[in-house]
């Protein structure tokens, strides 16, 4: 039978977007039978009714509905640790704040974008049941969304997340460029709802379900740890995008593709991996625009430590098929993960 090289050139085609397809979806489970009640409560707004109903009242409304969080709050927005929430004299603090010029604007923009939850309950109650698909004794915490004045972008406790919606508003939001010495435009061009999700599972993972031994000292230590946490995203998230995991512009993720070989071999030819000193460590995995030493014309992206951790521990994942990611999770020795990862890029 002959087969046309046009018939040749879409079964290729198909075949091909077939493995691409299945590549991609390589973290995918069956999530469908796992049930949670997710449910972002609007706190904001509940808050918020404090300037039209009698405020003794509502604040015990929200003392019981909020436990620990609504002391917390107070605490957070008024920016004072000694605040007594069962004694009513900071009542005349937080008149102040409802009268603040920009407390309207500020509402009136978080309304107007946040007129529902819809769209990150969704995105969580998928995350949530992954979380529970890898992680069947994990607690997870109720929601509430708030906003601070920029104070705080979430917020975590016992038993709550908090979602700061004044600082997922959208990376052009009015708001932001006056605040460009607090949240830089590298820092607030991610401030937007999609990224919701990801940075309440992203804080999950960090303080509920694998926080940071005290004992990671070194660089490697945390490149591991961190890649650890990115992995985890890479479980709870499948649908979510590398960028999106790590904070990354799309050319910042191409540049780190492109050189990983040489990112790599600036690491171990420098000696970085066995560093101690928290502010030579901070240039690899903290937030800053770029990477100083490395790239052109400050091109090069930011937290190299964390994605060559992340790409470790990938690898060390691909090579130990039988490991869940709770078997991660409770292997705290960076260095085998190292060298059993093999970690080898080549250009």
């Amino acid at each position: 039978m002959v087969i046309s090289n046009k018939i040749k050139q879409i079964y290729l085609f198909f075949l091909t977007a077939v493995i691409l397809y299945g590549c991609h979806n390589g973290n995918k489970v069956d999530v469908s039978n796992i049930q949670v009640n997710v449910k972002i409560e609007r706190f904001d707004r509940e808050f918020d009714e404090m300037k039209t109903k009698p405020m003794a009242q509502q604040a015990a409304y929200l003392q019981k509905k909020y436990g620990d969080f609504y002391h917390n709050f107070i605490v957070l927005l008024l920016q004072d640790n000694d605040i007594n929430t069962n004694d009513t004299a900071y009542f005349s603090l937080l008149r102040k704040v409802f009268a603040d010029k920009d407390y309207n604007p500020l509402k009136h923009d978080v309304d107007s974008i946040y007129p529902n939850l819809d769209k990150p309950t969704e995105e969580l109650t998928d995350a949530f049941k992954h979380i529970k698909y890898y992680f069947p004794g994990q607690q997870l915490p109720k929601l509430y969304a708030y906003f601070s004045g920029f104070e705080a972008q979430t917020v975590i406790g016992n038993d709550y997340f908090g979602i700061g919606l004044d600082q997922f508003l959208g990376g052009n939001s009015r708001f932001y460029p006056s605040l460009s010495q607090q949240y830089p435009h590298y820092l607030s061009r991610a401030f937007n709802p999609e990224n919701i999700c990801p940075r309440v599972v992203e804080g999950l993972a960090r303080e509920n379900i694998c926080p940071e031994n005290d004992s990671d000292k070194t660089l490697l230590s945390k490149m591991i740890y961190n890649g650890k946490i990115m992995y985890l995203m890479d479980k709870i998230l499948p649908d979510a995008s590398d960028t999106l995991k790590i904070g990354y512009t799309a050319a910042q993720l191409k540049w780190c593709r492109q050189f990983e070989p040489k990112i790599w071999g600036y690491f171990l030819e420098e000696n970085l991996l066995y560093e101690t000193d928290d502010l030579k460590i901070n240039k690899y995995i903290g937030e800053t625009p770029f990477t100083p030493g490395l790239g052109d014309d400050n091109k090069s992206a930011p937290k190299l430590g964390i994605w060559l951790g992340w790409q470790i521990v990938r690898k060390y994942m691909e090579k130990h098929p039988d490991m869940t990611p709770e078997d991660l999770v409770k292997e705290n020795d960076a260095q085998k993960i190292l060298e059993d990862a093999k970690y080898r890029p080549k250009g």
